[in-house]
């Protein structure tokens, strides 16, 4: 018998327009000790099918047909009452934003304690116990401490590790992980995925594991199924779909994964993805207004030069200079950007990554060190017209396009907001030409500029950065973690998209990631941090076939791997 088993399952959302069907005729079985992984685009109904088993469908989604078993138990149409104890206690869920899994009022001791005696009916003590083991297990240090912090107090990736310790404080029958590793870096992925094997081996746990990581499905499952449009399309034993998949939509959508064997000139477009997906038609850069800004033409120089940059952070703020406390987040980091290069930066959380970032675009000032941009050193420039212009010329796209885009404002007005401060137009029909213009070009169509950022998918926000970063003709452009939390057929469409705009523009590129193999595939040489510092700087291909470093082994040995 099937620890879950899930029967013709129809999932709808009704509306004004009649039924929106989310999940169709769909049947799924995972058995005691198994790791079915559920891969597919966003609104493939992979989480919706998540949400379904654990009763959290978002009002008016309902299942519409269909049976859900659990060890033989139906529980299905369970009541508010049963369905709560059920969550937790048999059935774990680790979600895919922490922070919407945890209460931001309350310590982290608290949340685990509680659920622990909820549970399993421990003593207050015992309970204490477990939850910092479970701290432990899932790899954060200093347990003990750390569970009396909040949890704005952790990064991203700690949080979701506290979000896994929630999922198994019951030791639960059943874990259904939705994108459980989006937020990690590759050795505490390793560590999380590596945990989840554990409990299958040993306490036959079951686990769905919905991601869009292929290289954590090949490496991590046992089975995988594929969805597309509330359809399952296709399913098997892992290695066998990802060797010989049967349908063109699975054959295309591993296709566009970013290999970690070799490098890829360009990623193929994903079967029945209606988006923009080819390269760049008829722009010629000679004629077209991002053409017409200024350029770097000295090809010898580097036009990046990092020299030596700290930056330090003070964790408290007494009155006396002696009783200050700092924690250095970069040390003396050097390196040379050329002209037309992606160079590409590295490492675990915590390494210093997005804080070099900060410090050469001037959200953080340097605690010491020089930048030169264009052999111009950034802290020595004191016209305010020339730091306005050297701004311009260095853009950045950030992590998250929700946070990044003010959900107020129209798109066009987002796209046009750095034209009218920097007066690079002479007219507004001029800059409303301009702006339509770049949406066109980053694949969005005209018709974006009057829609708001929440109409638009993840993947076609992030677009909306890009043609943002754009609008001011720069000619250094940091991207910070630009396709972490997208789907591999929208990541492949950005990571084609910026190729094509670096061939187009001669941009310079700054790339950070924790993702390996999308590393390998976008950059001309590689810089490694750790703790702050930099610990090996070579070409791509250098790097990975031979890597110095201990650190750089370690990061290339844990990578999942995905061979083509």
């Amino acid at each position: 018998m099937a620890l879950l088993e899930i029967k013709n399952m129809m999932i709808e959302f009704p509306n004004r327009r009649g039924n929106f069907i989310a999940v169709e005729d769909t049947s799924i079985e995972v058995a005691a000790g198994e790791i079915l992984g559920v891969v597919g685009e966003s609104g493939a109904g992979k989480s919706t099918i998540g949400n379904a088993i654990m009763g959290l469908l978002q009002a008016p989604g309902r299942l519409g047909r269909g049976e859900i078993y659990l060890n033989g138990d139906r529980i299905d149409g369970l009541s508010s009452e049963r369905l709560r104890q059920l969550r937790g206690n048999r059935i774990g869920m680790i979600f895919q934003d922490p922070m919407t899994s945890l209460n931001p009022i309350e310590t982290i001791e608290m949340q685990l304690v509680e659920t622990i005696q909820e549970h399993l009916h421990l003593s207050q003590s015992e309970a204490n116990s477990r939850a910092i083991d479970l701290l432990e297990q899932v790899g954060i240090e200093n347990a003990n401490q750390r569970i009396k912090q909040y949890p704005h107090q952790f990064s991203g990736g700690m949080r979701q590790r506290v979000v896994i310790a929630l999922a198994l404080c019951a030791e639960p029958e059943l874990i259904i992980a939705d994108e459980p590793t989006t937020a990690l870096d590759v050795s505490i992925q390793a560590q999380i995925l590596n945990l989840i094997k554990e409990l299958c081996r040993e306490k036959q746990v079951g686990v769905i594991l919905i991601t869009h990581d292929m290289g954590v499905i090949a490496e991590t499952t046992d089975r995988v199924v594929v969805m597309y449009k509330g359809r399952l399309i296709e399913e098997g034993a892992t290695s066998e779909v990802i060797r010989n998949p049967n349908k063109p939509y699975s054959k295309s959508l591993i296709a566009a994964v970013p290999p970690s064997n070799k490098k890829i000139e360009r990623f193929p477009k994903v079967a029945m993805d209606d988006s923009d997906g080819g390269r760049l038609q008829n722009f010629n850069v000679s004629s077209h207004w991002l053409g017409k800004g200024s350029r770097f033409e000295d090809t010898e120089h580097a036009l990046i030069h990092v020299q030596n940059i700290c930056k330090r952070f003070p964790l408290n703020s007494a009155i006396l200079k002696r009783d200050r406390t700092y924690i250095d987040a970069i040390k003396n980091i050097s390196f040379d950007v050329m002209p037309g290069e992606t160079f590409g930066l590295v490492g675990e959380s915590g390494s210093g990554k997005s804080t070099v970032a900060r410090v050469i675009t001037g959200i953080h000032p340097a605690s010491s060190g020089s930048i030169f941009f264009a052999n111009t050193d950034l802290a020595k420039i004191k016209s305010g017209a020339e730091r306005r212009r050297v701004r311009r010329d260095i853009q950045m796209v950030f992590q998250d396009p929700y946070s990044s885009l003010n959900g107020r404002m129209r798109v066009g007005t987002i796209v046009a907001e750095p034209i009218v401060v920097n007066k690079l137009t002479k007219t507004k029909a001029e800059r409303e030409e301009v702006v339509l213009d770049l949406l066109d070009l980053v694949g969005l169509g005209r018709n974006a500029a009057r829609k708001y950022p929440h109409e638009f998918s993840g993947g076609q926000r992030q677009r909306i950065s890009i043609a943002r970063a754009l609008a001011t003709r720069p000619r250094f452009l940091i991207c910070d973690e630009p396709t972490s939390a997208l789907d591999v057929s929208i990541q492949a469409q950005i990571l084609n998209l910026l190729k094509d705009l670096q061939e187009q523009l001669n941009l310079t590129f700054l790339f950070i990631s924790h993702d390996m193999p999308v590393m390998r595939q976008m950059c001309n040489r590689i810089g490694v941090m750790r703790k702050g510092e930099l610990v090996e700087i070579r070409e791509t291909e250098a790097l990975f076939n031979s890597p110095q470093h201990s650190y750089t082994q370690s990061l290339i040995k844990l990578m999942p791997k995905f061979t083509k």
